[in-house]
């Protein structure tokens, strides 16, 4: 199996958990490409994949526990484009070398006064939706990936960007693909989601905090098992590192962000 053939198996590995993840797992997706096997063994199907996930984690803040999620989700995977669950992609290039594509998501809030009096007087951090761009580029060894996007709803009026490596390995109907990389974010994006305490929302028991511009570095294994020609089983976990200025915010408990999850899909 080609180098390029086996970045396009790595890609699905994570689409059902994908399509089922809370706002607050992000196990990126960048090794994805266009291109799809047939074949009764690869961990690549064509179209739709339907089945369920299991994903536990952890809260980003003090007042919350953490998660487990059982949820149902489904993807679909095309020559050019891609939806999944709470994202999409579509690619306007592709060869052996380079992928480019555009890029949507919804990022769902992640703070409501109403559920811990420890948000009291906080505002709500609502959903929005992001667009961007990105960029693939496949070398002898790893998938690298660049991508940049910002709200375009005007709720946090921030913007991300990524850069990311993928490290895809195939034995026959097994892949095992860890990544890393980096998380840029602006002064808005951070503040939003990510620990910021306004003037006016802050106490004498939770001060002001802002976080700036934020740079916080991830890490992922994703791995995906074709158990027959209709049926794919996977395992994501991601860890995120804090930028200091995120895990030293009032109001954020943990140092980093830890998920993972298992999934089982159904290939139509």
């Amino acid at each position: 199996m080609t180098f390029f053939r086996q970045i396009r198996a790595a890609g699905l590995t994570a689409l059902l958990l994908a399509a089922a993840l809370p706002a607050r797992a992000d196990i990126d997706l960048g090794s994805m490409d266009l291109l799809t096997s047939d074949s009764p063994t690869s961990p690549v199907p064509q179209g739709f994949v339907a089945g369920a996930a299991l994903i536990g984690g952890q809260a980003r803040y003090e007042a919350q526990d953490n998660a487990l999620y059982a949820i149902p989700g489904f993807i679909y995977f095309g020559k050019q484009f891609m939806f999944l669950g709470d994202r999409a992609r579509y690619y306007f290039h592709k060869d052996e070398n380079v992928a480019l594509y555009g890029y949507g998501r919804v990022r769902f809030g992640n703070l409501d006064p109403e559920d811990s009096p420890a948000f009291s007087g906080m505002e709500q951090r609502k959903w929005q939706l992001e667009g961007g761009i990105g960029g693939n580029i496949i070398t002898p060894y790893a998938l690298l990936t660049v991508r940049a996007n910002s709200d375009i709803t005007g709720r946090s009026k921030g913007q991300e960007l990524l850069l990311w490596a993928d490290f895809p390995i195939q034995r026959d109907n097994l892949l095992i693909m860890p990544g890393m990389g980096v998380m840029l974010r602006s002064d808005k994006m951070a503040n939003y989601y990510f620990g910021g305490i306004s003037e006016s929302e802050a106490t004498a028991q939770r001060p002001a905090w802002d976080t700036g511009s934020t740079l916080s570095p991830m890490a992922a294994l994703i791995t995906s098992y074709r158990f027959s020609p209709n049926w794919i089983g996977m395992f994501a976990m991601n860890y995120e590192l804090y930028d200091r200025d995120i895990k030293n915010s009032p109001i954020v408990q943990h140092d980093g962000e830890l998920y993972a999850g298992f999934a089982l899909g159904y290939i139509w």
